[in-house]
C-alpha cells in the first residue's frame, strides 16, 4: 500500500530542486514593478502552503483522488507544485525586501553548522525505508530502523532547519515570506502526515507512532525506541557531510552569496 503522504508533496524533489537552483542564479530579464512583486510573493507563499496542507494534507485529496484518479491527482499536484515554486523564485528576487535585522558572524558560523544535520537528515530519509515516504510494503509490521528511531519525518525536518536557517540569516522581509512559506509547510505537514497515515492505515499507524516522535529523539528519550547507529551506518553521514562542505564552498557561486567569510 502506498500512503502517498509525503510522496503527494515531495514526490518531486528532485524537480524542484532543480527549478530552485536554476532560478536563482538567474534575475528577471526585465525588472517587475515592486508594487506587484511583493503581493505576487505573498500570494505565492500562500498557494504554495494551500496546496501543500489545504489539498494534499485533508480529506479533500481523497475526494478529488475518487473523483480523476490517482496519476491525473499526482500529475495536476506535481504541476501546480512547480508553477507556484517558480512564481515564489522569481518574486522574491524581483520584490523589494526591508532589512530587519544583521546576523552577525557568530551567529552566522552556528547556522551554517545547523545545515549539517539537515543535509544527513534528508539524504537519510532518502537512502532507507521511510514509511511516511511511500508506505511499507509489509503492512507496518517491521520494527522503525536507522533514522525513523530518531525522527519519523527526517525530510520535512531536513527542509525546516533549512528554511529556518535562511530566514534567521537573511533577516529581511521578502526572505521571510520566501523561507517562511516552506517552513510552515514542512512544520505542519509532520501532523497533517500523521492524520492522513491513520486514516489511511491504521495498524501502520499505530505500530509507527507507539516506537516514534515527530520531534527528533523523543522516543529514544521517552524509552519507546533506542538510536542504533549501526542501521544508519557510515555512508549517509558522509554524503550528508561531503554535500554540506561543497554547499557551503558553492554557495557563492551558486546562489550569489557567502553564508560566512571563508
Amino acid at each position: 500500500m502506498h500512503t502517498a503522504c509525503v510522496g503527494d508533496q515531495l514526490s518531486n524533489v528532485d524537480t524542484a530542486i532543480a527549478v530552485v537552483a536554476w532560478c536563482v542564479t538567474r534575475r528577471a530579464q526585465e525588472p517587475a514593478s515592486q508594487e506587484v512583486a511583493m503581493p505576487l510573493l505573498m500570494l505565492a507563499a500562500l498557494v504554495w502552503i494551500a496546496i501543500h496542507l489545504g489539498l494534499a494534507g485533508t480529506s479533500l485529496r481523497d475526494a478529488v483522488v475518487w473523483r480523476i484518479g490517482e496519476g491525473p491527482f499526482r500529475g495536476v499536484f506535481s504541476l501546480l507544485s512547480i508553477v507556484a515554486l517558480v512564481l515564489l523564485v522569481w518574486a522574491w528576487h524581483a520584490a523589494p525586501s526591508t532589512l530587519i535585522w544583521v546576523a552577525p558572524d557568530w551567529l552566522r558560523w552556528l547556522l551554517v553548522l545547523a545545515m549539517l544535520p539537515a543535509f544527513v537528515l534528508f539524504i537519510a530519509s532518502v537512502s532507507g525505508r521511510n514509511p511516511t515516504l511511500i508506505g511499507p510494503a509489509d503492512g507496518g509490521t517491521r520494527a522503525p530502523r536507522g533514522v525513523i528511531r530518531v525522527t519519523r519525518h527526517p525530510m520535512l525536518w531536513s527542509f525546516a532547519i533549512w528554511a529556518g536557517v535562511h530566514i534567521v540569516g537573511n533577516g529581511d522581509s521578502a526572505a521571510i515570506v520566501f523561507f517562511g512559506a516552506f517552513l510552515v509547510t514542512a512544520l505542519a505537514g509532520m501532523p497533517s502526515i500523521d492524520t492522513k497515515l491513520a486514516r489511511r492505515d491504521g495498524n501502520t499507524w499505530q505500530a509507527l507512532s507507539a516506537a516514534t516522535s515527530i520531534v527528533p529523539f523523543a522516543a529514544i528519550a521517552q524509552g519507546r525506541n533506542r538510536f542504533v547507529p549501526g542501521e544508519i551506518g557510515w555512508l549517509t553521514p558522509v554524503i550528508g557531510v561531503a554535500a554540506w562542505i561543497v554547499v557551503l564552498v558553492g554557495h557563492p557561486w551558486l546562489f550569489g552569496v557567502a553564508p560566512v567569510a571563508l
